[in-house]
């Protein structure tokens, strides 16, 4: 039997190896940490569960996709709901606006609290729905660095409309230009920050990402997000997937320009095909040869990274609800200090309250606040400098939205940056996503899912195409997945 080893358990690298096995390879899975998930992990402290990583869920439908190919009942490992909104706003002056999962509900909302139309909303939506269904069979379905991929009648008809794509403006001029208020302007420009970009560089076409909140809706899977894994991981047990926990990959070993196996501390496992889960600049730094050396992703700018302040609450609040968004009074300068490499002294905070949903989450009368804003990839800041100052504007900040002192209803705490995410997820420089989506042609310049120089090497998760997030991470999988023929194809 055909072996392919997966260097990485998270979902990226779980959504391979289930699809590898159905393909008749047998499939190894080595994993550095103790368990599966990467940056799906969670954490508990004193009766609070946070979920560590992700906290938003998209297109659902990627992650049935996995059950539907081994002829497996989807709800019988992973269930989800529909959320009746998907974010709360939060702005200096006192407003706040309630994101609504249907567009006219969000459509009245925006005009009561803001006077600006609803049919400008609403048209708004529409179009960002036309340029996500342009290009998404292309970007998200598609290897970018195979010339097969562009012979489609589909993909010609996607060149054609280029010009009403927004591709050669950055995401704020775009929103600027369609509203004047400055409230429902930077709403949208959020969304570059969904793959750790600045919308003030960002190409237009990235508002296309408020689609998938907006038409095809946000979800919450039961038990939250680490239930993603668990279940993928739950469904490639079953069908024959082996895991190697605390098995860190020391080497990949290549012959001729061909994979040959992986080598950890103390074994050598020979393979047909490996394929990295990691972020592909650890895999050449670390893992290749060094004549394989890759200088294109260095010279690439990295994406956003995070302070995230995982925070036991004693107190219920009513005005919050699973995802909030307190935003800073100057968006622009938020992003000016990021893009030089320092935290705003007025951030941006997300704060994500999974016992929403989850009662059990927290214990009775609390919450589990997850608490992350926006940082500067790792360049050797002075980060326990800046995550001090940090927690005091944060702090500060949500005292005064919210009218209470946040301080003394904190029962317990932890906190990650830059440098923790690197060493817990080999994410370099701690950055999330990757490279950013800071230029016009940065999907092109992504890493391919696939080595060019070497035969049987291939590459998925959030630092090569499509890019980072659960719907995209899932996406690179379904990419390799195409790339690599099955079993009865090789002989």
């Amino acid at each position: 039997m055909n072996k392919a080893s997966i260097i990485g358990s998270g979902i990226g690298g779980l959504a391979l190896a289930i699809r590898l096995r159905l393909k008749g390879y047998k499939v190894v899975v080595f994993e550095a940490n103790s368990s599966f998930g990467g940056k799906a992990a969670e954490i508990k402290i004193k009766g609070f569960r946070f979920d560590k990583g992700p906290s938003l869920l998209t297109m659902p439908e990627k992650i049935d996709e996995l059950f539907f190919l081994a002829k497996k009942n989807p709800k019988e490992y992973f269930e989800y709901k529909k959320l009746n909104e998907s974010c709360r706003y939060f702005y200096e002056d006192g407003t706040s606006i309630i994101a609504h999962a249907k567009t006219a509900d969000f459509a009245k909302e925006v005009y009561e609290k803001t006077s600006v139309s609803k049919s400008k909303i609403i048209k708004y939506i529409n179009h960002n729905t036309f340029i996500f269904n342009s290009t998404s069979h292309l970007f998200l379905e598609k290897s970018l660095h195979k010339l097969k991929s562009y012979l489609s009648l589909k993909v010609f008809y996607s060149f054609l409309k280029i010009p009403f794509l927004n591709m050669f403006s950055s995401m704020s001029k775009v929103n600027d230009k369609k509203f004047k208020n400055k409230k429902i302007s930077q709403l949208f420009n959020r969304y570059a920050t969904y793959n750790g970009s600045n919308p003030y560089l960002a190409p237009g076409v990235l508002n296309s990402i408020s689609h998938l909140e907006f038409v095809k809706g946000v979800f919450y899977p039961k038990n939250g997000m680490r239930s993603i894994p668990t279940s993928l991981f739950n469904l490639a047990q079953e069908i024959g997937v082996e895991f190697k926990f605390n098995s860190p990959i020391k080497k990949i070993k290549v012959d001729k320009n061909k994979v040959v196996s992986v080598l950890t501390k103390d074994q050598e496992f020979f393979s047909d095909l490996i394929a990295c889960n990691n972020d592909v600049y650890y895999v050449y730094k670390k893992l290749l040869p060094t004549k394989y050396s890759l200088k294109l992703n260095t010279e690439q700018e990295r994406s956003s990274s995070a302070i995230i302040f995982y925070l036991g609450i004693k107190k219920e609040f009513d005005q919050l609800d699973l995802h909030n968004i307190f935003f800073s009074k100057d968006y622009k300068k938020e992003f000016d200090s990021i893009q030089k490499g320092n935290i705003y002294k007025d951030p941006t905070i997300y704060v994500n309250i999974s016992s929403k949903k989850t009662p059990s989450d927290a214990p009775t009368n609390m919450e589990n606040w997850f608490v992350m804003i926006n940082t500067p990839f790792d360049s050797g800041q002075d980060w326990d400098r800046l995550i001090s100052k940090a927690r005091v504007n944060v702090i500060n900040k949500l005292n005064g939205v919210l009218k209470t002192d946040i301080e003394s209803l904190i029962v317990c705490e932890e906190v990650v940056d830059p440098r923790s995410i690197e060493a817990d997820t080999y994410s370099f420089t701690g950055s999330l996503y990757g490279t950013s989506s800071n230029t016009k042609g940065a999907a092109f310049f992504r890493h391919p899912n696939f080595s060019r120089k070497i035969k049987g090497l291939y590459f998925c998760g959030g630092s090569v195409h499509p890019g980072g997030g659960i719907p995209l991470v899932l996406s690179s999988a379904k990419i390799v997945d195409g790339l690599i023929p099955a079993i009865n194809e090789n002989e």
